[in-house]
């Protein structure tokens, strides 16, 4: 593995320890920071997050971190939005109340019909038009969420074979959102991330 360090974004909301465990074991230095200056050395960034989405922005906002990841999708720096971090990529979330979003990919974050949750693991379907997650494409992922994407067919790169069917990666250039959670899917989860992460620096 090359010398990469991946920045992982600290707003408070967070399952922080996982991924950075994950990333590491893969042979990836890692910084967890809220420090702009501290983030701005690193190769790629990851956005995680758990709990609810106006929570999330607030805690962003307070940290004053919105504008600063604005502008690094802006400058195209690999940026990788998990679970959570996912849904604050987009442009809004209806989670309790309509709430903005960062607007990096265009769409938004609504709930499943009947407010249902989606728990376990499901097949990733990847999209022909966009090759970053090819080598995952039928293996599983473990999923935790209630809400989901939708939006424009272009920012879609892999959805749901089984059970419930939804988009479960979403794509704007260097920014990328993943539905489910790569660090809680064993080694499946380690060689998609491990790849995605390569493939973005190089690109």
């Amino acid at each position: 593995m090359r010398n990469i360090t991946v920045g992982i974004i600290d707003y408070g909301i967070g399952n922080h320890a996982s991924i950075a465990h994950s990333l590491r074991d893969m042979g990836f230095r890692v910084r967890v920071s809220k420090d702009p200056v501290q983030l701005d050395s690193v190769d790629a960034l990851v956005l995680p997050g758990v709990g609810a989405f106006p929570a999330a922005m607030k805690a962003l906002y307070k940290r004053d971190l919105v504008e600063y990841i604005q502008k690094q999708a802006e400058l195209n720096r690999p940026l990788i939005g998990i679970c959570l971090g996912m849904q604050l990529l987009t442009s809004a979330s209806f989670e309790h109340e309509y709430t903005a979003g960062l607007d990096l990919i265009p769409g938004e974050v609504i709930p499943f019909e009947g407010h249902g949750v989606h728990i376990g693991w499901n097949t990733l379907e990847c999209s022909q038009h966009d090759p970053l997650l090819s080598l995952s494409d039928g293996q599983s992922f473990y999923f935790n969420h209630s809400f989901y994407y939708q939006g424009p067919t272009k920012y879609q790169v892999a959805s749901t074979r089984n059970s419930s069917v939804f988009i479960a990666a979403i794509r704007c250039n260097n920014t990328v959102g993943l539905q489910f959670h790569p660090e809680k899917s064993q080694s499946s989860g380690k060689k998609l991330l491990s790849n995605l992460i390569l493939e973005l620096v190089d690109a």
